[in-house]
């Protein structure tokens, strides 16, 4: 497998019910299966729907999930509100009880993702979590973040951080995403990513007066952290990497600076540690990884 490849497989959990884009849920429903069924399918995670609007999901799916029996089912990761969460997870369990049948569309919520700022609020999610979903737990990292991780690894829980938003303060400092990667492998706290991250490298936010990372950034840091063992101030040096030329992709390896990650690495990687990022878009990441010549688009069938 190509190093691109194991970088990106999966790596685009689908949000386009969020901003900028925030197209109605019709509407998501039917960028997410265009995006299954396209060139940039290896890419595409799990689509975005909240508990609460798990109702309008199926009415908007009714007609587009799979509908056989050896079809995959569509994967969704739905937001949990943590002072409703048994409502919530109730919720979760009534659409995969439905969607387990090929007859309502086949369909399984295996993620939640839900927000604590403390080591209490953790428990109380890991200890009303039911088995068979896994939730990333989006917690600051604006402070050491390593009470956090701890109170996660012990209850077997994944981190999610917010990488940017609609306004400045969403974005966070960059010396603070190097200490939570560092700090998270060695937790071994897997870890997804959420808002501000349409492009594959560094760039300034053309509406938001802020500087957003980049996806590729973020996890060949991910990467190489866990296999090289980074320290912060290297991992924050790979984070800040704007010129296209520092990432080498070489067939089965990919080159960052002095370091060498193979696919294998990657892949694992993306298994265990850095798993995904939240979008709105699933055009932007794409075209941005053709136009950097990273990635070849398809030949325009005659």
């Amino acid at each position: 497998m190509a190093a691109i490849d194991s970088l990106l497989d999966g790596l685009v959990d689908y949000a386009g019910l969020y901003p900028p884009a925030s197209l109605d849920m019709d509407a998501m429903v039917e960028c997410y299966a265009t995006g299954l069924a396209g060139d940039c399918a290896s890419m595409m995670g799990r689509i975005i729907v909240p508990a609460v609007a798990l109702g309008d999901f199926e009415r908007a799916a009714a007609a587009i999930l799979p509908g056989h029996a050896q079809d995959e089912p569509w994967c969704v990761s739905s937001l949990v509100r943590a002072n409703e969460m048994d409502a919530d997870l109730e919720l979760i369990a009534t659409f995969n009880d439905a969607h387990e049948e090929p007859g309502n569309g086949l369909a399984l919520i295996d993620a939640i993702e839900v927000k604590a700022s403390d080591p209490d609020g953790i428990e109380s999610i890991a200890s009303n979590l039911p088995e068979g979903l896994f939730a990333f737990v989006e917690i600051p990292i604006d402070a050491d973040p390593r009470g956090l991780l701890a109170a996660l690894a012990g209850d077997g829980l994944g981190a999610k951080i917010r990488t940017g938003g609609m306004s400045p303060e969403l974005y966070p400092d960059i010396k603070d995403v190097a200490r939570f990667i560092v700090h998270a492998n060695c937790a071994e706290v897997p870890f997804k990513a959420t808002a501000g991250m349409h492009h594959p490298l560094p760039n300034d936010n053309p509406n938001i007066p802020a500087r957003q990372l980049g996806f590729v950034n973020v996890f060949a840091a991910a990467a190489l952290a866990q296999v090289a063992q980074l320290d912060e101030d290297a991992v924050r040096d790979v984070l800040e990497l704007a010129d296209p030329d520092a990432f080498v992709f070489d067939g089965a390896t990919l080159q960052v600076g002095a370091y060498t990650l193979t696919s294998a690495q990657l892949q694992a990687c993306r298994l265990t540690f850095g798993t995904s990022f939240g979008s709105c878009s699933i055009d932007e990441p794409w075209d941005d990884l053709i136009a950097l010549g990273w990635l070849e688009p398809e030949p325009i069938s005659e």
